[in-house]
């Protein structure tokens, strides 16, 4: 692989990594990346979401302190997490790729404007109690739902699951964007399993592009845990905006 396509790969690893970890839908920078470098699409978007999980990964080592007394709602949702991200990930393998790829633009444009909107949702529906429970009965299935999409394609899977944490549960976002990167790690690792086995990994791809997207992941995380949570609510909907404009034109 000639070197300007190594360095593109490189890049755009990284800088995934950090966007995921502040926004999410940073894997829909190194999905074209692969594209563009020659790789067909299945092998693309399979390679792509292998390399997520090292990402993920970063964003879960980098955000400990924001993820402190959430044992209780992290445990809750890993179950259907694990058991969406397998139906997803065998769903690429068996479904023709239109089946989901008429919709996702559709998911990640109306997360985006959920996730806008969620102050004045929540004050519409009614602002629950400083301690209050999470609203369970919505977020387990809606988790479950978001990921079988993140185990079929996970572009802006992050943008998804940050929605449905902030309509579900009362909490700081930054905290919700910690656990957001857990459930990322969980999907994209069950995926990863499945596609090791049955899909065409690319893995001289994965172990340059894993390490790189990993620091970004570690690296974003810092900033999301910096930024008010406005800025990053605000910075979320924008890009997952911009993801759902490039999904409906590409």
């Amino acid at each position: 692989m000639p070197s300007t396509h190594l360095a593109l790969l490189v890049v755009a690893g990284i800088v995934s990594g950090v966007v995921n970890a502040v926004a999410g839908g940073g894997s829909l920078l190194l999905f074209p990346a692969l594209l563009a470098v020659g790789f067909p699409p299945l092998a693309a978007n399979v390679t792509n979401s292998v390399i997520q999980c090292a990402g993920s990964a970063g964003l879960a080592l980098g955000s400990q302190r924001e993820l402190q007394g959430q044992r209780s709602r992290v445990l809750s949702t890993i179950g259907v997490a694990v058991v969406g991200g397998l139906v997803g990930s065998l769903l690429l393998l068996v479904l023709p790729p239109a089946v989901f790829d008429a919709v996702v633009p559709a998911l990640v444009a109306m997360a985006s404007v959920l996730l806008g909107v969620q102050p004045w949702l929540a004050r519409w529906i009614g602002e629950p109690e400083p301690d209050a429970p999470d609203r369970r009965a919505v977020l387990l299935p809606a988790v479950f739902l978001a990921a079988i999409y993140g185990g079929y394609f996970g572009g802006a899977l992050g943008v998804i699951l940050i929605a449905v944490l902030a309509l579900t549960a009362h909490d700081d976002l930054r905290r919700l964007n910690a656990v957001k990167g857990v459930l990322s790690l969980i999907i994209a690792a069950v995926s990863a399993v499945v596609f090791a086995v049955g899909a065409p990994v690319d893995w001289r791809i994965v172990a340059l592009l894993a390490p790189v997207n990993l620091v970004g992941g570690f690296l974003g995380a810092k900033l999301a845990s910096r930024l008010p949570a406005p800025v990053l609510r605000a910075g979320v909907v924008v890009v997952g905006l911009a993801v759902s404009i490039y999904l409906f034109v590409t």
